[in-house]
C-alpha cells in the first residue's frame, strides 16, 4: 500500500527545534545537474519499490509492506529494467524498505519498517549467491520501537541500520554475530543529523529531515544517505560507517520533485548515484523510473546558514560523452526538474526562524491544555 511519511507529534516537535541550529545544505535544486534516465521499470508488481541496489547484471529491487503476495519478492532486473527471476521468503515479511550488497554477492534485505512503532523485533533477510531461499535473523532494538528504513554494510561487512526519525537518526549495529533462529539486540552506536536543504519534494520540510535510504559504495570509501529530498555523501576511512555519519561532514546532490524517492544506490563503477521511486498513487501509467545521478564534488559540503554558495564545478554539472562519462540518454532522459523558488540559504535562514516560532507556539499551546487539565 502507498504510504506518506509516517510522522508523529513527537518527531515534528524534534524536527522543529532541529532547525535552529541545523547546517544549510550549499547544493541549489536550480543549478543541479538534471538526472539521466537509465531505464523504467515496467513490471507491475513493482510499484512500491523500497529498495534497490546495482548489480554486475543490472538491479535488485524489494517493495515495502505490499498485500499482494506477488510483490512480496525480492526482484532480479537486468540492465534494462525487466524482470529476469524472483525469489520468494520462506515465511512473510513485515515491511521490507531496504537493499544492501555485499563484497561476496550477498543479498541483504531489511525487514525494518515500523510506521505504528509497534514491533518488538525487526528482521534482516540474508540470501547468500547460489541459494533459492534468504535466510531469516531476528533484531530488537535496545530503547522501543523504531521505523527504519536504510540498511548499510560496513568495511567488517556488519549490518548498520539507520532510523528514519526527524532532526537525529539513530544509527545501530548488532551486539554481536547474527545467528538464525535466536534474536540479536541492537547498540545504539551514535547519531547523525542532516544538515537543512531547501530542495522540493511533495513532503516540504519534513521530506528534507527524514532517512529513507542509504547505500555505500562498491570501494567502500563513501556512503550515502537520501531523504525525499536529496542525498547526503559521506567520506568513509577505514570501513567505519559509522563513524563516516555520525562526525562527517556530507556533500549534497539534490533529488528534487521524485514522486516518493526510498531508495538509492551506487552504480558498479562507483561514479554515480542512482534513485528509484514508489509510483502506486500516482498518475495510471506513471513507471518507476531509474535516474542517474552526478555525484558530488568534494568542495560541495554542506556551509552555516547565510553563506554564499560556490559556483558550480565541470564534476557538479551533467556528465557528455567529450568527458568520459557516459553520455546522457536522449530519448528517455529526464527533464531538468523545474525549481519551485524555495532556494537560497537566507530563505532557509528565515524559514527556520519560523519554523521555531511555531515549535515554540505548539509547545505553548501544548503547555496551556495540559495546565487546564491539570485544573480540573
Amino acid at each position: 500500500m502507498t504510504r506518506r511519511p509516517a510522522i508523529r507529534v513527537s518527531t515534528l516537535l524534534t524536527a522543529l527545534l532541529v532547525v535552529g541550529t541545523a547546517t544549510v545544505a550549499v547544493p541549489d535544486p536550480a543549478r543541479a545537474a538534471a538526472p539521466a534516465t537509465v531505464c523504467r521499470v515496467r513490471d507491475g508488481r513493482l510499484t512500491e519499490i523500497s529498495g534497490m541496489v546495482a548489480t554486475d547484471s543490472g538491479f535488485v529491487m524489494v517493495n515495502d509492506g505490499a498485500d499482494d503476495a506477488s510483490r512480496r519478492r525480492i526482484f532480479f532486473l537486468d540492465a534494462r529494467c525487466a524482470v529476469v527471476r524472483t525469489v520468494a521468503y520462506p515465511s512473510r515479511p513485515r515491511d521490507t524498505e531496504d537493499l544492501a550488497l555485499g563484497a561476496d554477492g550477498t543479498v541483504w534485505v531489511a525487514d525494518t519498517g515500523d510506521n505504528d512503532r509497534t514491533r518488538s523485533t525487526v528482521a534482516l533477510w540474508k540470501l547468500a549467491p547460489g541459494t533459492r531461499r534468504p535466510v531469516l535473523h531476528r533484531l530488537t532494538y535496545p530503547d522501543g520501537a523504531h521505523d527504519a528504513e536504510a540498511l548499510l554494510l560496513d568495511g567488517a561487512g556488519r549490518p548498520v541500520v539507520v532510523t528514519k526519525q526527524g532532526g537525529s537518526a539513530g544509527v545501530y549495529l548488532p551486539a554481536g554475530p547474527l545467528r538464525v533462529g535466536a534474536t540479536v539486540p541492537l547498540t545504539l552506536a551514535g547519531q547523525v543529523r542532516l544538515p537543512l536543504t531547501t530542495t522540493p519534494n511533495p513532503y516540504s520540510f519534513f521530506g528534507r529531515r527524514l532517512v529513507t535510504g542509504g547505500a555505500v559504495a562498491p570501494d567502500g570509501r563513501r556512503v550515502v544517505l537520501r531523504t525525499y529530498a536529496d542525498a547526503f555523501e559521506y567520506e568513509v576511512t577505514d570501513g567505519d560507517v559509522v563513524a563516516a555519519l555520525t562526525g562527517g561532514t556530507p556533500r549534497t546532490v539534490p533529488l528534487p520533485d521524485e514522486p516518493q524517492g526510498e531508495s538509492v544506490s551506487y552504480s558498479r563503477d562507483g561514479r554515480f548515484l542512482l534513485t528509484v521511486s514508489e509510483t502506486a498513487g500516482q498518475p495510471p501509467g506513471t513507471l518507476p523510473t531509474v535516474l542517474r545521478y552526478a555525484r558530488p564534488s568534494a568542495g560541495s559540503t554542506a556551509t552555516p546558514a547565510g553563506s554564499s554558495p560556490p559556483a558550480p564545478t565541470a564534476s557538479d554539472r551533467a556528465p557528455t560523452a567529450s568527458s568520459g562519462a557516459p553520455a546522457a540518454a536522449s530519448p528517455g532522459a529526464a527533464p531538468a526538474p523545474a525549481p519551485r523558488g524555495d532556494v537560497g540559504a537566507t530563505r532557509s535562514l528565515l524559514l527556520g526562524v519560523g519554523v521555531i516560532g511555531v515549535g515554540l507556539l505548539l509547545a505553548a499551546l501544548v503547555g496551556v491544555v495540559r495546565s487546564r487539565r491539570t485544573r480540573r
